[in-house]
């Protein structure tokens, strides 16, 4: 799977998503984090996206620290 295990910023992510033209707060991605989690949730793989304690986030298909 392409980046597995990869830690993305929140920066990068923003970058990423809306891009470096538009301003949106760093917490809004912990916001659309959460979302994603709880819909994963409810098919049982709510720990794909895993918290990187002062980095960001990363996606493990194996749900491993």
């Amino acid at each position: 799977m392409m980046n597995e295990g990869r830690v993305f910023s929140r920066s990068q992510l923003l970058d990423q998503v809306w891009g470096r033209s538009v301003y949106v707060e760093e917490r809004t991605v912990d916001v659309h984090i959460r979302r994603l989690r709880s819909n994963l949730e409810n098919h049982n793989v709510s720990d794909l996206i895993q918290t990187v304690r002062g980095s960001g986030y990363r996606f493990s298909h194996t749900g491993d620290d």
